[in-house]
């Protein structure tokens, strides 16, 4: 086979403070035919989730920094055009990690492959792929919710955030949600099933959050940091667990935030209610806990227990402003791109 030309999006500068779209420049290149053990793949679907925005930064974090020039970083759905792996026969669909680009190579070893009468192929970057495990594990690793506690959540009505609550609910504890703006909130609370859900815009919203949780808060899910998580640690209860997933309110801070120095007295909250705080990252739950999801999830999305909602772009081309978008709140739902057709 010929060699194929790939549209990518590539990090054209780091970003200082908020990214714009001159953060990132279209490009086309080559991709040739595949070596021995490796996949051409063809996009469909692309993830975009909040993590990337760490990954555009030199800063040292979990994982190595997106270079500048180098493809964007991502979870896709793809299809196989040509294969040079015994396993996987052309057609098939898989799950890589091959980034924002319209083609790649990559590793047979390093695909998992997909099927497309099991369930969405988009789900499998959302709801039954790492956002929905990032939940699971998080949840009930960290959060451990028993029946009649309360479990607040942030961005509740995004990919790892709704699947949370819904959790904690079979899980027979309380879900409240937190959302931004009263179509997310009616969402998570009719649609989702969550006992209750407050705007953060809302003036009042600390006021409201505190009469949603009568009896405190036991478990916090943390995915957003900022005013909510201000509104939230005079609610807690004493042995209350908080699963640190994400802060995406403070992603683009360029400086230290201004007023006095809050640590002592969160230290001395976590003291005295006897706090379990814990950082993570999906990942390293997997070997331990992925099969269990994977089994878990599709008989609550089979049963109606586990509901999901997607937001769909259209478009490669159309990638930078939906990230940017994200990192505002716009998007309502998994947010994903549509690369390509699902079908050739």
């Amino acid at each position: 086979m010929s060699a194929v030309t790939s549209t990518r999006v590539v990090l054209a500068a780091r970003p200082h403070g908020e990214p714009t779209t001159d953060n990132f420049r279209i490009e086309t290149a080559q991709v040739p035919s595949p070596a021995d053990g490796q996949l051409l793949l063809r996009t469909v679907y692309l993830s975009l989730d909040p993590y990337m925005r760490g990954r555009m930064s030199a800063a040292e974090s979990y994982a190595e920094p997106v270079e500048v020039g180098d493809t964007m970083v991502g979870a896709t759905v793809s299809q196989v055009v040509e294969s040079r792996s015994p396993r996987i026969e052309p057609g098939a669909y898989v799950l890589a990690y091959s980034g924002w680009q319209s083609h790649a190579l990559v590793d047979g070893n390093a695909v998992r492959v997909l099927d497309p009468d099991r369930a969405p192929l988009s789900t499998a970057v959302g709801v039954l792929g790492m956002p929905g495990f990032t939940a699971y594990s998080g949840l009930l690793k960290i959060g451990r919710p028993q029946p009649g506690e309360t479990v607040v959540v942030a961005a509740a009505s995004g990919p790892v955030g709704s699947a949370v609550g819904q959790i904690a609910r079979i899980r027979g504890a309380r879900a409240v949600g937190i959302a931004g703006g009263p179509d997310k909130c009616a969402f998570v609370r009719d649609e989702l099933g969550f006992d209750a859900a407050i705007d953060h815009r809302a003036p009042d919203f600390a006021e409201q959050l505190k009469a949603a949780v009568p009896d405190g808060i036991d478990v916090y899910f943390e995915n957003v940091g900022g005013a909510v998580t201000a509104a939230v640690l005079p609610l807690l209860n004493l042995y209350a667990r908080i699963p640190v997933c994400g802060l995406v309110s403070q992603y683009n801070a360029a400086s230290m935030p201004e007023g006095p120095d809050r640590l002592p007295g969160f230290m001395g909250l976590v003291l005295t209610k006897s706090l379990t705080i814990r950082g993570f990252i999906q990942s390293e739950f997997v070997q331990a806990m992925y099969a269990d999801f994977e089994r878990d999830a599709t008989r609550w999305i089979g049963e109606g227990s586990l509901k999901y909602r997607e937001d769909v772009v259209d478009g490669l081309e159309n990638a930078p402003t939906a990230f940017l978008g994200m990192l505002h709140g716009k998007n309502f739902g998994k947010l994903v791109v549509r690369v390509g057709p699902e079908r050739a």
